[in-house]
């Protein structure tokens, strides 16, 4: 098509943000800190590299994840521990909160609850801010490598990619087949994983990961849930992804509770409160 004569003027319009964050429900960072205060580990798992874990955290406790050997990416799913269809919704998050999550920013869930599962606490990496190319740290635009999109560009076959690690890994969290838990799983907080879209294609781009050994990112648990975190195959994502090449490490999940009484009154938030009768 011919670029119009107004081509420059359409461009030069100032945009509008969608979804103005300011009325919404602000987390009482204060009360969640001090529950941190003296709060005791009560259970860790080891993630190995190329692989997935699940880990449980109750209402009210902390989850901390960290890297303990080298810089290393993690794939993060959670879920309503009691109803699997309350699940992440990383694209309303991103919608409210940015393209990266950091410190007081929350992970909402999927349609029709829409409430806060957890609230970021602590973020050793927030001094990354906004680079040069665009990239951040802790996505919420790529959805995680998988073996389908794999085939469809390569024609490989790889069974290691975070997809295919979280749906093993709740398949045995559940005791169902690959086939059942694979459905319930979605797209993730890319943990520590540095990321943008290119200025010039918009097209989604990693680069290496500033995430070094005794970094580590903490959450609120807001409602209790079931968590999987997948050490992602990339590494730190600075040139491999669903890779055998890259040189993978480790992730460390480690939840705390509170001491008994430091939360008061605080209840877990409730579902949100649209009637669900969409005009009829």
């Amino acid at each position: 098509m011919t670029e119009p004569a107004d081509a420059a003027a359409r461009r030069a319009v100032e945009p509008v943000i969608c979804y103005p964050n300011e009325t919404l429900p602000v987390p009482d960072l204060p009360l969640y800190r001090a529950a941190r205060t003296g709060a005791r580990k009560v259970s860790q798992i080891r993630v190995p590299p190329r692989e997935a874990a699940t880990f449980r955290v109750s209402a009210g406790q902390v989850f901390r994840i960290s890297s303990i050997e080298g810089p290393q990416v993690g794939d993060l799913n959670l879920w309503n521990a009691h109803d699997l269809s309350e699940r992440f919704y990383s694209g309303k998050s991103r919608a409210l909160h940015g393209t990266h999550l950091t410190t007081g920013e929350r992970l909402w869930s999927s349609f029709p609850y829409l409430r806060p599962m957890a609230t970021i606490l602590e973020d050793t990496l927030n001094w990354y801010g906004m680079d040069a190319y665009g990239g951040s740290v802790h996505d919420v635009i790529g959805t995680r490598c998988d073996p389908y999109t794999g085939n469809l560009l390569a024609g490989s076959q790889y069974h290691h990619c975070c997809h295919s690690n979280l749906t093993r890994a709740l398949a045995d969290e559940l005791g169902v087949s690959v086939q059942e838990a694979e459905p319930h799983v979605h797209d993730v907080l890319n943990v520590f994983m540095c990321t943008g879209f290119t200025r010039d294609t918009g097209q989604y781009f990693m680069k290496a990961s500033p995430v070094r050994p005794g970094d580590y990112i903490e959450f609120f648990a807001e409602i209790d849930l079931l968590g999987a975190l997948s050490a992602c195959p990339g590494g730190d994502c600075s040139a491999e992804h669903s890779s055998d090449m890259a040189m993978c490490h480790p992730l460390l999940v480690e939840v705390f509770a509170p001491r008994d009484g430091v939360l008061g009154n605080w209840q877990s938030p409730p579902v949100n409160g649209y009637d669900g009768s969409h005009g009829r």
